[in-house]
Order: structure tokens, then sequence, then C-alpha cells
């Protein structure tokens, strides 16, 4: 195959993979703008191989191989990426203070769409929602590398032991073992993490309609009424997180700087689930990036609740830095 062949060739075979070669990265790295970078990388050394690939395998299976093995590369020199709840520290009590760690590699939300999630034709759907759900990104961060490529390539991917071994240059005997002892890991992170439970499409919008209205008043009481009991709520870079409708109450009422009115929230959807872009109304009248939220539904109501604070996040998400003025009265 000469040179000219490869450029015409690859580009249009590769690119069919992209959004779920992004979604395995993410779950291999934790981060979409790590992923973002793995997938070129993969793309880079791919292209540079192409006329060296003799089709002895899938040119998906092939991708694969490089994506995963540039990822374990990069988890040589990168910390894993948690949810404040990771950290092992129990959940804040009413006053105590918060405390901010932005030099931790913060585990970071990834939009549906831009990894095939978003269900805007079923048809098509690359990744399945349940595969890239915040609670299990965070779960597969606590794996050693190679455990969480083999649960990957196992249990989320459902490809066969011998591929596995085939991939990671290993027995397949060794791609058992390894898996044997991820499940066990993963058993004791989130042991209730498999079967979530969503509303039907017809509570879940009124739930976030009821959401989006009590926030935007601040009414903190209709806030929490939509929680579970059990709720948890954390605000990375934030380390302190809350566990149950009063300490959520706390931080929303208490800690949140925004006023009633000060608030607009604009729906988003990440990792399979719903969630928000919340901006707030500076003095100047300007509302500009606040957070975002990835929210965790149940028919009993909104479960968990994570607040990124990090701003670039947001053109990840095709969203602005601040919203246009209102109108203002006639």
């Amino acid at each position: 195959m000469n040179d000219n062949q490869v450029i015409q060739d690859f580009p249009g075979l590769a690119d069919a993979f992209r959004r779920e070669l992004l979604a395995h990265c993410y779950r291999m790295l934790g981060s979409v703008h790590d992923a973002e970078e793995a997938v070129q990388e993969t793309y880079l050394r791919a292209w540079r191989s192409y006329d060296g690939f003799e089709g002895r395998s899938s040119l998906r299976t092939w991708l694969y191989r490089i994506a995963t093995n540039v990822s374990l590369t990069a988890l040589e020199t990168r910390q894993r990426r948690p949810l404040p709840a990771g950290l092992g520290t129990p959940s804040a009590q009413i006053g105590d203070p918060m405390v901010r760690r932005p030099e931790i590699p913060w585990l970071e939300p990834i939009p549906d769409v831009l990894v095939g999630a978003d269900g805007s034709d079923p048809a098509t759907i690359v990744t399945a929602r349940e595969s890239i759900r915040l609670a299990l990104t965070a779960a597969l961060q606590h794996l050693p590398p190679r455990q969480r490529a083999v649960l990957i390539l196992r249990d989320v991917l459902k490809w066969r032991a011998a591929e596995v071994a085939e991939l990671l240059d290993t027995t397949t005997a060794s791609v058992n073992s390894t898996l044997q002892r991820a499940r066990g890991r993963m058993n004791l992170i989130a042991p209730t993490e498999d079967g979530v439970t969503e509303p039907t499409a017809s509570e879940q919008r009124e739930l976030l309609d009821r959401y989006v209205a009590a926030f935007q008043a601040k009414d903190v009481a209709a806030i929490v009424r939509l929680f579970t009991t059990d709720a948890t709520w954390d605000m990375p870079p934030f380390t302190t997180w809350f566990r149950g409708r009063s300490a959520i109450a706390h931080a929303v009422g208490a800690i949140c700087p925004a006023g009633p009115g000060d608030l607009r929230l604009l729906p988003i959807r990440a990792n399979g689930q719903p969630g928000f872009a919340l901006y707030l109304r500076g003095p100047d009248g300007v509302r500009r990036a606040f957070n975002l939220q990835v929210l965790t539904l149940t028919p009993e109501g909104i479960r968990h609740g994570s607040n990124f604070f990090d701003h670039s996040l947001f053109p990840v998400f095709g969203l602005p830095p601040e919203l246009p003025p209102e109108p203002g009265p006639s």
C-alpha cells in the first residue's frame, strides 16, 4: 500500500470509531481532556503505522489496542482521578470548614454527545449510557491500570478473554485472574452501583422542572425535598462532601453565594445522566459560568449531585463563559 492510498483510506475508515474510543479512554483516564489527548495520540500512531497494518485483526480491535496502550502509558505518570467521597474522608457536618484542593486531579464529566450516548438517534448510539455513569467511572479509578483495562474490556465492552489477552500481550489465564481481582475490588468500592433504576421519562422531566424552579428561586426547602434521605452532594475541587438532606440544605443555603433569581440553569447531558450548567449573576448583572451539575436520579428522588467548578469544562460542553444580557422591561 503506497503512502497516498494510506492517506486516502485511513481517515474515512478510522473516524467511525472515534466516539467509542473517546469513551474507552475516558473510562481509563477519568478526564475528558486527557481522553481527547489519548485519542489524538492513538490516531497519530495508527496513521503512522497504517501501511504496516496487515488486517490480522479488525481495524476496530487494532485501534483499541493502540488506545489502551496509550492510556496505560499515560497512567504511569498520572494520579487517579477521584470524587471527594473517594478520598476516604467522612461526610461533612454542618459548620465544617470548606477545604479547596485545586491541585488534586479531580474526576471530570464528559458530554454524552461526544461519546455517542446522547440518545438523539437510538439506532446509532455508540456508547451505552450505563457504561460511562459517573459512579462507575469514579469506581474504576480505584483499580490499578491493568486491572482497569481488563475490567473495561471484559465487562464493559464484552470482549472475550482470549481477545483481551492478545491485546495486552498476556495469557488468557492471566486475564481471568486479573478480572477476578478487579471485580472483587469493585464490589468493595461500589457494591450497589450496578442496578441503577431511573424514573420514567415523564417523572424525570417533572423532577428536573421542579429542581430548576426551586434552584432559580433559591428555595432551599423545595430543593432538598427532591433528594433522597441518604443523598450525597459534592463540589470538586472542594474535598468537603455532604450526606443527607440537612447537610445538603446547608451546602445549598449557606455555602452557595447565589440569592433568589441569581442563577440560571441550562440543561446538559453528561455521563449518561441529566445535569445543568449554572450561571451566577454578578454585581454588574452579568451571569457568568458558575459550575456544572451532574445528577443521579432514582424513582425516590435525586440520589447524588456532583458540582464541578472547573470552568475549562464549559467549552467542552459547547457552553459560553457568560450568558447574553436579558431583555429589560419594555
